[in-house]
């Protein structure tokens, strides 16, 4: 509402009735008796311009009241609409446990539906705008993008959890590329997430002695199981290692009948054949689901009658796959056992 427009008109409206009322219809006065009390006397031109009056004041009031009902319905948006830029700049930086109260029924709908999302921009958005929203905004898509192309950005003004993605792959962006060595990820393994302890771990076992092995053996997966049983008498990051080290880094792991095979085909290429055999029949015997690569094992040394002895005392239906190869080598038929596995 305009009300200095309104009362600069309304001044004027006035200021004409009063005019046309004195010159045009009378320049008497009147006195009126107000409740048993007299007043004073007054020009007719006037009496006329009172009520008027009395009107644009009610007016005036009825408008204040309903602009600052406005302006506080105003001020509840413009707080909202800050809100749900917040509610946006933590949804792209993956925030856990959002919770934004709004005031506006509108805003409170697209807010929680924000609070429970995760945004991911589909390309490097640039807000047009010199203003501090644009800005706040802009400078959180710069460094999620520089984060997407492998560079190191500073999130700590964030303060995000250790398990959010963009921490973890920040931190994989400095693992990369030289600022953070594998020994400091996993000797203050509290500062970052397990599976990225473990992707790390990875690539210590390539060259770790065996004493560091086992000291960060918590991160053990069967990928860095496989990369230490390759470095077992192999050429380069020769790694002598007991079976029963071994066996204390198999126990820690869940694997199938092909992880079994796997291993057994990583050793066949430096591994002691003595050594070999007696890894996986140690573990065939307390774990079944290796029964099979210990037979594996047994056929690729060409180990025949031990492993033929396990065929016969198997049930029927059991290591088909090695029967029939064993029934093929007893034909004369000689084909690679890799290809029954």
């Amino acid at each position: 509402m305009y009300i200095k427009r309104y009362s600069v008109a309304a001044f004027i409206l006035m200021a004409v009735v009063g005019w046309y009322v004195y010159a045009y219809i009378t320049h008497e006065t009147m006195m009126i008796d107000l409740f048993g009390i007299p007043t004073p006397s007054l020009s007719i031109a006037l009496l006329v311009v009172i009520p008027v009056f009395a009107l644009y004041v009610a007016s005036v009031l009825h408008m204040s009241f309903y602009s600052v009902v406005s302006g506080l319905k105003n001020r509840r948006t413009d707080k909202d609409y800050e809100k749900i830029l917040d509610s946006i700049v933590d949804a792209y930086l993956g925030k856990t446990n959002r919770k934004h109260n709004f005031k506006t029924p509108a805003f409170t709908l697209f807010g929680e539906l924000l609070d429970h999302s995760t945004v991911f921009p589909n390309k490097n958005i640039v807000l047009d705008g010199d203003d501090e929203r644009s800005k706040k905004i802009n400078a959180i898509l710069e460094k999620i993008e520089k984060i997407k192309n492998g560079e190191v950005v500073d999130l700590k003004p964030y303060s995000l959890a250790l398990d959010n993605a963009l921490v973890v792959q920040n931190t994989r962006n400095m693992y990369k590329k030289g600022d953070l060595s594998s020994e400091e990820i996993l000797s203050h393994s509290n500062k970052y997430v397990k599976d990225f302890c473990k992707e790390v771990y990875v690539d210590y076992v390539e060259k770790a002695p065996v004493g560091g092995i086992d000291k960060y053996k918590e991160f053990l997966s069967k990928e860095a199981m496989f990369v230490i049983l390759g470095r077992v008498n192999a050429d380069e990051n020769t790694l002598e290692i007991s079976n029963e080290a071994l066996m204390t880094l198999f126990i820690n792991l869940d694997l199938t009948k092909q992880d079994y095979i796997k291993s057994s085909q990583i050793t066949s290429g430096g591994m002691n054949p003595d050594q070999r055999i007696k890894l996986f029949e140690t573990i065939s015997n307390g774990r079944d689901e290796a029964t099979d690569a210990y037979l594996f094992t047994l056929f690729d040394l060409e180990m025949l009658p031990p492993a033929y002895a396990l065929l016969d005392i198997s049930q029927p239906n059991e290591y088909q796959n090695f029967k029939a190869y064993r029934a093929l080598k007893e034909s004369n038929q000689y084909f690679s056992i890799d290809l029954f596995i």
